[in-house]
C-alpha cells in the first residue's frame, strides 16, 4: 500500500501510472465517483501486481484519466477547503473505497 501524505490527486494519479508501467493492473476507476479532480484533493485507487507484463487497458485508464484531472484542473483549482470540508472529502473518499472492498465481487478477484 502507497500513501501519499503530501500528494495531490494529480500525483496520486502520475503514482498509478508508475505502478502499471511497472506491470501492475488497475482494480479500480482512477475517477470513479462524482467529485472532479478539481472538487476534491483525494483519491484513492487500488492496484495489484499484473502478471509479469503491462496491463495495456491499465494504461489506457490511467492517461485518459490523467487527461481528463488535467483538463478539469487547467480551468479551476482545487479550492482551499477548510478542515471540516477536507473531513467531509476524506469520508467520501473511503466511503467509495470501503465499497468495493465489501463487494463479493472484488473478493473473488
Amino acid at each position: 500500500m502507497n500513501y501519499l501524505k503530501d500528494g495531490t490527486y494529480t500525483d496520486v494519479l502520475k503514482k498509478t501510472r508508475d505502478l502499471i508501467h511497472s506491470n501492475y493492473k488497475l482494480l479500480t476507476h482512477p475517477m470513479s465517483g462524482s467529485l472532479k479532480p478539481n472538487q476534491t484533493p483525494y483519491k484513492s485507487v487500488i492496484v495489484t501486481e499484473g502478471c509479469g507484463r503491462i496491463d495495456y487497458e491499465s494504461v489506457i485508464l490511467i492517461e485518459n484519466s490523467m487527461d481528463a484531472a488535467y483538463k478539469f484542473l487547467k480551468f479551476k483549482k482545487t479550492p482551499l477547503w477548510t478542515e471540516k470540508i477536507l473531513n467531509d472529502f476524506k469520508t467520501v473518499d473511503l466511503s467509495l473505497i470501503e465499497n468495493v472492498i465489501k463487494n463479493p465481487m472484488f473478493n473473488a478477484i
